[in-house]
């Protein structure tokens, strides 16, 4: 005899068993509940060879007395309280591993339905946390409303709150998420900061969630939020570790779902919790400095959960603190080179801060100007110029030609002509933002240094080697002085430094300064980040220019490497990369090397950025010296001038 019990109150044990009885003898079908259940318990303590299964038990003592009683056959228990079980084998059951949650849907779901297709099957099953409970809930829905996985995935993401309560015809509705989330909180009603703490944890990523962090920032005493977080544990709903705290995906799904008729899922709760988080995360991240390496521990743990915090939130209820988070978030990104990312956590800010604030509000301005700057670093200068101008302008109407902010928007303009090569515009606009930028904000602010920087870069460009080399010369001690050695800002000074002797010829100053470039790049970004691909580049240039081949020529093959992988063949950074070091094979007498990768690269450059591109008329001029003159490939540029610069980056 099998017999299965939903036992998730002492009085649902009761009712199996009474049931129980009935099954086992219809003729007292009409005996009040009690005494079927005293006739069901007798009936299992007098016989043996039968299974009884209490499902989903909140707690030992709900089946405590009829344990005591029945000594014979065997007893199941599915529970999500981990400890207090004595007397009792009690193994843990994780969740299933993927491919056999995704053959538990199959089962399901074929079992009515048997052509279905069950595309998506794996990330319905992913969604789901691979929890049996979840993945068996949803095959029925799937099977009996003759939907996929991927409109169920749909239908998850609009309609949480149904989805998670619904049932095929025929299921137990005792056995759905949201019932077995709601039954283990009531059993937890005795320590309310527990349901207050879930939310919140709900609204982080499933797995690092600093327990520092929660324990000071959760308002209530220290040995109550401990009290809270072990009886969590305790039912399962949290995994407790020594530094961190983890949570299923799918309880963190359920518990911020609202459900005005869950007392434990209010709106108003779910919202608190989500606003709080919010703020916890932001003062965070207040504190540390994006330009600052060691600070990326912190901001990177952190930013993890900020990150699935916006995720889960529209944008339409975006807060000014979640503005915040999406601010810090996007300006970190940016310095990482995850430009596309940073655009749209940037363009969030912004259009929820001028809902929320007006078109004119500083914090709108200033969003703008974070947009701007991302659109800038991703070279895309079309959006950038036209944003900056509109931002400069706006500061000037709403701010002033004073407030710092103006300095500021009038430099990243600059900076931004600069970039498009419009000298002519971009050196005045910097010489004024440098002189107004010393006058309002002092000599040593970080917008300070950024214009003297910014306009070094100007001279550079125009060729005014002295005004450059000078000016970088006092921004790099500067940025030393001001900021630190190990700034982001420091580092970039330091190789517009070692760009200008370059430029000058004076490489006996310029390469330590790569070299040590370099060496800072490998020990905070790593070998193959896009940051050490272009130190390792530019040392490499300064090497082929003073005749080092050999030590040029292993760092164009490592560079040339990893622009492929990381930037794909299609990139200017990956052409240019490839034609240097075609030209250092060249340089050193290697045509066996230099003339296959030149042409592949020609050919390259032809697709991508057409015939009469700058670079692929510079490496057609490489070709052509470097082929011998009774060569058939010289018929192709014929007409093509036989002088004219190596590729450079």
């Amino acid at each position: 005899m099998v017999w299965w019990i939903t036992a998730d109150s002492a009085s649902t044990i009761d009712s199996g068993l009474a049931d129980l009885a009935t099954a086992l003898a219809p003729q007292t079908a009409n005996l009040l509940s009690e005494q079927r259940t005293e006739l069901a318990v007798r009936w299992l303590a007098t016989h043996a060879g039968w299974l009884l299964v209490l499902d989903n038990l909140t707690t030992p003592a709900d089946a405590e007395q009829l344990l005591e009683r029945v000594r014979t056959g065997t007893i199941v228990i599915t529970s999500r309280q981990a400890s207090g079980w004595r007397d009792v084998k009690a193994i843990h059951l994780d969740v299933l591993p993927p491919s056999e949650a995704v053959e538990l849907l199959d089962r399901v779901v074929r079992t009515e339905w048997p052509d279905a297709d069950l595309f998506d099957a794996d990330r319905l099953c992913e969604e789901l946390g691979w929890l049996p409970l979840a993945v068996e809930q949803a095959g029925a829905y799937l099977a009996q409303s003759r939907v996929t996985p991927t409109a169920y995935l749909d239908l998850l993401r609009r309609y949480p709150a149904r989805m998670f309560t619904s049932t095929a015809e025929g299921g137990d509705a005792q056995r759905t998420m949201a019932r077995v989330w709601r039954v283990t909180l009531d059993r937890l009603a005795d320590t309310p900061s527990a349901g207050r703490l879930l939310r919140r944890l709900a609204w982080h990523a499933p797995e690092g969630i600093p327990r520092g962090l929660i324990i000071t920032t959760a308002g209530e005493p220290e040995p109550d939020v401990l009290e809270a977080l072990g009886r969590l544990a305790a039912y399962n709903m949290i995994t407790l570790g020594t530094h961190t705290i983890a949570v299923h995906r799918l309880v963190q799904a359920v518990t911020r779902t609202p459900d005005p008729t869950d007392h434990h899922r209010q709106p108003a709760d779910i919202n608190h919790a989500r606003d709080t988080t919010a703020a916890v995360l932001s003062h965070v991240l207040s504190t540390v400095d994006p330009d600052q390496p060691g600070d990326w521990f912190i901001i990177r743990m952190t930013l993890l959960h900020a990150a699935v915090l916006l995720n889960h939130t529209p944008a339409h209820s975006d807060t000014e603190t979640l503005c915040d988070l999406a601010t810090h978030l996007g300006l970190y990104l940016r310095g990482q080179s995850g430009f596309n990312a940073a655009i749209a956590l940037l363009t969030r800010a912004s259009h929820s801060l001028e809902r929320l604030h007006g078109p004119d509000h500083p914090d709108t301005l200033t969003s703008r100007s974070n947009l701007a700057r991302a659109y800038h670093s991703a070279g895309d200068l079309q959006r950038a110029i036209a944003l900056s101008e509109a931002t400069l302008a706006d500061r000037q109407r709403v701010l002033g030609p004073n407030h710092r902010s103006t300095p500021m928007s009038r430099n990243n303009l600059a900076g931004v002509y600069l970039s498009a090569g419009d000298l002519e515009r971009a050196i005045p606009l910097l010489e004024a933002s440098l002189s107004d930028a010393e006058r309002i904000l002092g000599p040593d602010h970080p917008d300070t240094l950024n214009a003297r920087n910014n306009l070094a870069g100007a001279y550079l460009s125009a060729t005014d080697l002295e005004r450059a080399t000078s000016l970088f010369e006092v921004a790099r001690a500067d940025y030393e002085r001001a900021l630190g050695p190990d700034n982001l800002l420091t580092f970039a000074a330091r190789s517009s430094l070692a760009r200008a002797y370059g430029s000058a010829s004076r490489w006996e100053r310029a390469i330590p300064l790569y070299e040590a470039a370099l060496v800072d790049c490998e020990r905070i970004w790593g070998s193959g980040h896009l940051h050490t691909l272009t130190a390792r580049h530019a040392l490499a240039n300064a090497y082929l220019s003073t005749g080092y081949l050999e030590r040029a020529i292993p760092l164009y093959q490592t560079s040339s490497a990893d622009a492929e992988r990381l930037l794909g063949l299609d990139d200017l950074n990956t052409l240019t990369a490839r034609t240097n070091l075609a030209s250092a094979y060249r340089s050193a007498g290697d045509l066996e090397k230099a003339i296959p990768l030149y042409e592949a690269t020609l050919a390259q450059a032809k697709q991508v950025l057409g015939p009469d591109h700058a670079l692929t008329r510079a490496i057609r001029m490489n070709v052509s010296s470097a082929v011998p003159a009774d060569n058939p490939i010289h018929a192709e540029w014929e007409g093509v001038s036989k002088t004219g610069p190596r590729g450079s980056p």
